[in-house]
């Protein structure tokens, strides 16, 4: 009777075994978009990293708002932000304010022919007046969705590395081949840099697919172009379907300190960038746009490192602070910047076997001009002195001019300018 029971409690042991490792491995449906037919299956299992993941960097908020566009733009202690949990910053001290700004030089007069979006409700989570209280800090909140539109769990919130190690040459392209396509400006000197500025026009240029990106931004670069230790800083507006699951451009942040390998994130999906500023929200929707032959709206980023802490700030505008990269975070970067580059990227990936249809800036060439082609305008540097310095010259590059172009000229109102972009695949780029 005794052996009749233990070989029943063992065979119920043995089936709830397999219930539970069958269990464990579930199978969900999960959708990458909220209004799409399922699309990929996840076992529980990965949900369950996933859902960890999340967890750990969407920090719980004071107050939530919800924003028109769809985001959930969480407003988080700023003692409490996803900053802090890196190991290097472990007992950082946030600073509220650089202890200098660079000094800037006198305007030669003022430039009519563009509007900043700073002026008015210029993120789409602002429009019904609702701000996130002092003491916290802005944060769209990410769901299971974002996370599952990514390569894999480590891919998501990074660039997709594209320096081939093996490959590269010495030369300021960032980013040689391997899918991404530039149209950039870039400084050639032998001086030390401590930071830049532009003016770029923010428009929404039509993405093919899903994993690729269009973006026009800054790099403050250090390091080697042909080694694993690259460190850049980088910041302006971006389209990515795959990283925000639209198609709106969205003011962006990027950091590395080891040529996209492991270090650094987009925005605040890891641990880094510290932010300041309660009214701007990183990775959130910029309003109005620029349109075709109609009004052009622009944004001005300026990124430099305060001399007395060390730290890379981010401006706005003349005046409005977002947040900086802390020292820690860096190697070159901890000292100066050896280059700089101003322009757009985006990602070919060919998918149906020809040049991608992805737009770079306004989707049109640069010698359409104003009011059609994309352009950045005012380009400065950072000097030794803390002293915002226009770029006299700048060299520009683009792999394949037949699909994206750059032309740079010089004014008075516009100082060292140039207009690029392009439709990607036409009669001449396939």
């Amino acid at each position: 009777m005794e052996v009749v029971v233990l070989a029943s409690k063992r065979s119920l042991l043995l089936f709830l075994l397999i219930v539970s490792l069958s269990l464990s491995q579930k199978v969900i449906h999960i959708s990458a978009f909220n209004d799409s037919k399922p699309y990929r299956q996840v076992s529980s299992l990965r949900l369950a990293r996933i859902q960890k993941h999340l967890n750990r960097i969407n920090k719980s908020p004071v107050f939530t708002i919800q924003s028109p566009d769809g985001d959930v733009i969480d407003c988080v202690p700023k003692i409490k932000q996803p900053a802090l949990d890196h190991p290097l910053l472990k007992h950082h001290k946030i600073q509220k304010a650089p202890k200098k700004m660079p000094k800037m030089k006198e305007k030669d007069g003022d430039v009519k022919e563009a509007e900043n979006v700073l002026e008015g409700a210029w993120q789409m989570w602002h429009v019904n007046g609702t701000r996130c209280p002092k003491g916290t800090v802005p944060i769209r909140r990410n769901t299971m969705n974002d996370v599952l539109r990514a390569k894999s769990l480590f891919d998501f919130g990074k660039k997709r590395r594209s320096i081939d190690l093996d490959r590269q040459t010495e030369k300021p392209d960032a980013l040689g081949t391997n899918g991404h396509e530039h149209a950039i400006a870039y400084t050639e000197t032998s001086s030390e840099i401590y930071g830049a500025k532009a003016t770029i026009n923010v428009w929404d240029p039509k993405i093919e697919e899903v994993n690729e990106f269009s973006l026009s931004q800054i790099w403050i670069l250090s390091g080697s172009f042909v080694g694993p230790d690259l460190n850049s800083i980088e910041a302006g507006w971006q389209v990515s379907p795959e990283l925000y699951g639209d198609n709106r451009p969205r003011l962006f942040t990027y950091w590395t300190s080891d040529s996209y390998q492991a270090t650094g994130c987009y925005n605040l999906l890891c641990s880094g960038f510290i932010q300041t500023n309660n009214k701007i929200a990183i990775g959130a929707a910029i309003s109005p746009l620029s349109t075709f032959k109609g009004n052009q709206f622009d944004i001005t980023i300026l990124i430099w490192k305060d001399p007395k802490m060390g730290n890379w700030w981010m401006g706005l505008g003349d005046s409005t602070l977002v947040g900086y990269w802390p020292a820690e975070l860096f190697t070159h970067l901890a000292d100066h910047a050896t280059t700089v580059e101003w322009g757009g990227e985006v990602v070919n990936t060919r998918a149906s076997g020809r040049h991608t249809t992805t737009q770079m800036g306004s989707g049109h060439f640069p010698d359409e001009g104003f009011g059609k082609a994309s352009y950045f305008r005012n380009l400065e540097v950072v000097d030794s002195d803390n002293s915002l310095v226009p770029v006299r010259d700048v060299k520009i590059l683009a792999e394949n001019t037949e699909c994206y172009d750059i032309k740079s000229s010089h004014s008075n109102e516009w100082g060292t300018y140039f207009y690029y972009g392009g439709p990607g695949f036409n009669p001449r780029c396939n």
